[in-house]
Formats: C-alpha cells, sequence, structure tokens
C-alpha cells in the first residue's frame, strides 16, 4: 500500500464515512426476530452500507444480493486501459464480505413487493423479507438512444462504463488493433457515472497509443460543450498526447452528439454529419438507475429520487437508494460519493431501529483523474442537505479542483493519495487489500 499521513489517512477514512461510534446500538425488537436488511447491489454502495450495519450491529441480519461472484471495479478501469493496473488488481471477490457475517446471496434480484416488504430472486423459489430495502442497482445502459446501438454492437463497441467483461474487451481491442488504427470515443450529456472519468480513460488510452501503437490516434466526441476539470484535462493533451489525441466538443455550430453507429463497419457519425471510422469504438451511452429501481417503483425518469437527509425514497417507504442510481443533486455519481452515502445510510438505519434521533447526513466525493504517468489531479467537496425553492436538496460546499499548471511533485502527491484512497476503499468494501497493482 502507498505510504501516507497518518493525517491524510484520516481525512480519507472520513471521506469513507466511518461510523463507528454507533456500533454497539442495539435495534428495536422486531416481530420476527431480529431486524432483516436487505441490500440490491453488492458494488462501493451496497456492500460499504452491509459492512456498516454489520460493524455497528451483529444482531442485525443482512442480506446482499449481487449476482457477480466476482466484482470489477469500473473506478481504476481507466488505469488498467493504460497499462497501470493489472486486471487481477481491480477484481474482488465476496469473501470477505461473507467473513463479515453478511449473507451473500449470488442472483438476481427481479421484483420488490413494498407492501409485503419482500424481494423476489431469479433463482430462488423462496422470496426474501425485510424490514428496511436498500436499492443500491448502479447503472444501466441506454441502448436505444443511439442508433445502431446495441447489446450486441457493445460486444463490437465496447462502452466499458461497467467493470468487468466490457473493460477487458476493450483492453482487448486496442492491444490488437493494427498501428494506426483510430481509436473513436463518444461522451452523452449529463448525468452519467463518473463525470470526469471518459477525460481520464482518453488520456490513459493516450498513454498506451503513445508508448504501444505511437502512428495512432483517438478521436473524442463529446455531447457536452465544457468537461470536468477541463483546464487540466486539455493541458495534459496538449503537454503529453499532441497529435495523438482530437477533443471535439460541442458548441452552438457543432453538435458532437454521437447519433448513429455502424457495428459492423466501424462508422460512427455525429450530430454534426460527420463520419469517422473506428479500428476500435468506446461508445459510451446515456445511462439509467438500474432496471431494479423502476420494477420497485422507485424511479422518476431515468433516476431515483431521494431525501438527501438520508437517502430514504421520496416514492416508497423502508427504501433507501443510494450510488449512482439516486439523484443526488450537486453530488456526482461516483464510487467515493457511494460509500460517503452509505456511510448515512447505515447510520440513518441503526438510528431508525433503535429509537434513536435521527438527523442530517453530511456527505463528501474526490474524484481522482490519472492524466500520465505519476501524475493525477483531483476534484471534490463537501455536501451539505439543506431547502432550494421549497425542496430538500444537497449543496456543495467547500469545493476544491486541482488547478492546471501544479508541479510534478504536487501531481506526485496526489497520485499517491488516490492508490491509497483504492486501497482503503476496497479493504472497506470487500474486506480484502490488493496486491498486484502495477507500477507506473
Amino acid at each position: 500500500m502507498t505510504t501516507m499521513s497518518r493525517r491524510r489517512f484520516g481525512g480519507l477514512a472520513a471521506g469513507l464515512g466511518v461510523i463507528s461510534a454507533t456500533a454497539g446500538l442495539e435495534h428495536a425488537a422486531m416481530a420476527a426476530g431480529p431486524a432483516k436488511i436487505v441490500i440490491i447491489g453488492g458494488g462501493p454502495a451496497g456492500a460499504t452500507v452491509a459492512n456498516r450495519l454489520k460493524t455497528a450491529d451483529p444482531d442485525i441480519e443482512v442480506t446482499l444480493i449481487e449476482p457477480k461472484e466476482t466484482y470489477t471495479t469500473c473506478f481504476y478501469s481507466n488505469h488498467y486501459l493504460g497499462g497501470f493496473r493489472t486486471f487481477q488488481s481491480i477484481t474482488h471477490t465476496y469473501d470477505g464480505v461473507k467473513k463479515r457475517g453478511i449473507n451473500v446471496v449470488r442472483d438476481f434480484a427481479v421484483g420488490v413487493d413494498t407492501v409485503a416488504k419482500t424481494v423476489t430472486l431469479a433463482n430462488a423459489a423462496a422470496t426474501l423479507a425485510y424490514d428496511r430495502l436498500v436499492v443500491a442497482p448502479g447503472i444501466d445502459i441506454k441502448f436505444d438512444a443511439i442508433e445502431g446501438y446495441s447489446e450486441a454492437a457493445a460486444e463490437i463497441m465496447p462502452h466499458a462504463w461497467q467493470g468487468g467483461a466490457q473493460a477487458w474487451l476493450l483492453k482487448k481491442k486496442l492491444l490488437t488493433m493494427t498501428d494506426g488504427g483510430v481509436v473513436i470515443m463518444t461522451v452523452p450529456l449529463n448525468p452519467y457515472r463518473c463525470p470526469p472519468g471518459p477525460y481520464e480513460r482518453a488520456c490513459m488510452i493516450g498513454h498506451f497509443l503513445k508508448t504501444v501503437k505511437p502512428k495512432s490516434k483517438l478521436i473524442l466526441f463529446d455531447a457536452k460543450s465544457t468537461i470536468s476539470k477541463q483546464a487540466v484535462f486539455e493541458e495534459a493533451i496538449g503537454e503529453y498526447y499532441k497529435g495523438i489525441i482530437e477533443l471535439n466538443l460541442s458548441n452552438e455550430i457543432d453538435d458532437f452528439s454521437v447519433a448513429r453507429v455502424d457495428a459492423k463497419s466501424g462508422d460512427v457519425v455525429t450530430k454534426a454529419a460527420r463520419t469517422e471510422r473506428a479500428a476500435v469504438a468506446n461508445i459510451i451511452p446515456p445511462q439509467r438507475a438500474g432496471v431494479i429501481a423502476a420494477k420497485a417503483g422507485l424511479m422518476d425518469g431515468d433516476w431515483c429520487p431521494v431525501n438527501p437527509d438520508n437517502f430514504t425514497s421520496t416514492k416508497v417507504k423502508d427504501v433507501y437508494v443510494l450510488g449512482d442510481a439516486a439523484i443526488a443533486d450537486d453530488m456526482p455519481k461516483s464510487a467515493f460519493s457511494a460509500m460517503s452515502q452509505a456511510g448515512v445510510v447505515a447510520a440513518d438505519i441503526i438510528a431508525d431501529l433503535s429509537g434513536r434521533p435521527r438527523t442530517a447526513g453530511t456527505y463528501r466525493n474526490t474524484c481522482w483523474s490519472m492524466v500520465s504517468a505519476a501524475n493525477s489531479a483531483k476534484i471534490g467537496a463537501d455536501y451539505k442537505p439543506g431547502t432550494k425553492d421549497g425542496h430538500r436538496v444537497l449543496t456543495a460546499i467547500d469545493p476544491f479542483i486541482s488547478a492546471a499548471g501544479e508541479s510534478d511533485d504536487k501531481r506526485r502527491e496526489t497520485f499517491e493519495e488516490s492508490a491509497a484512497w483504492y486501497d482503503s476503499a476496497v479493504t472497506e468494501i470487500f474486506g480484502t487489500s490488493i496486491t498486484s497493482a502495477a507500477a507506473p
């Protein structure tokens, strides 16, 4: 694990939303015995809630529903694409989660009865009863948002915006591409998972091309006119990837949203009527909350509205929605955000079950982006619930962002902070540490 100061580690631990102060609280007696908490989704949000609940009260029956045997993090998968991490280093089992006394059910949740308080599984005959339900399904891809794109097309033009097979496929295609081939990336309008993620990915692919396929280039089409950490990314492209990365942001004249793709030919067509033929295409489509959220009646449009004080659903009683699926106002969809929200959700459930006062949570996010070897930038803020126009909302306070022109030492320090956070985060989520990250 990267070495870091005790003070900085303490700050990162606070960012993970540690709720050790709630440990030892006794939950209110339930008619059927110990409280039953069912959590749908074993990513950063769901698994962290499960861990915090078991830590706070070992008697609570916590069931985590997750269909995957191993979980490959979407966060830091860009480092894998750039050659700075192994696939194994971003892939984790649930063995550590099970050792915590959490019941991990490897299955799909296919239905929720919010009146009877039960969850139906795809492969099990029985349903799971709950006293409180936590829904953290992450994202689903809106394949129908782009003409010619589909689940089948994604096997040729991967989006790689969900960890695992898609990230592995994109890396395979980059490795097998003929030197001189063109890589095309498309980026949708907000909101989507990890706002700065596409531009970190562009830098990581740029690094790969520069070092492995020097005759190739990357063309990026973005539906937006401005991007997260824009000054930092534009500086990096100019300094490290000039002639390798071509960044096209939309403007009043040219809309570089992707209009149509042809997986067979490799053609990518923008709304500005520009057509490019890709040797490798990374199509990042618009997204929505995972499908189970719709089946549970939790969605309003593409996402799930929540009470920002504790991420309870505004549509269904005794249900929490957090992570990428939730509408969190100023708070971006990121793993750090999800874990911060998880700490608040777990504390709120404990307070609710025990009859203790429920207080509004506070939150934090940091998003790191690697732009070249041992060179990372960050953006983030604290978030506090408040009232705006008669509605409860989350508002950013004390925001921070890396500036263009920072020293090499500053950027290396930010990189080391990022690496340390990943180690701490996956230990918190999965109960295991990583040992196979490649050195930059």
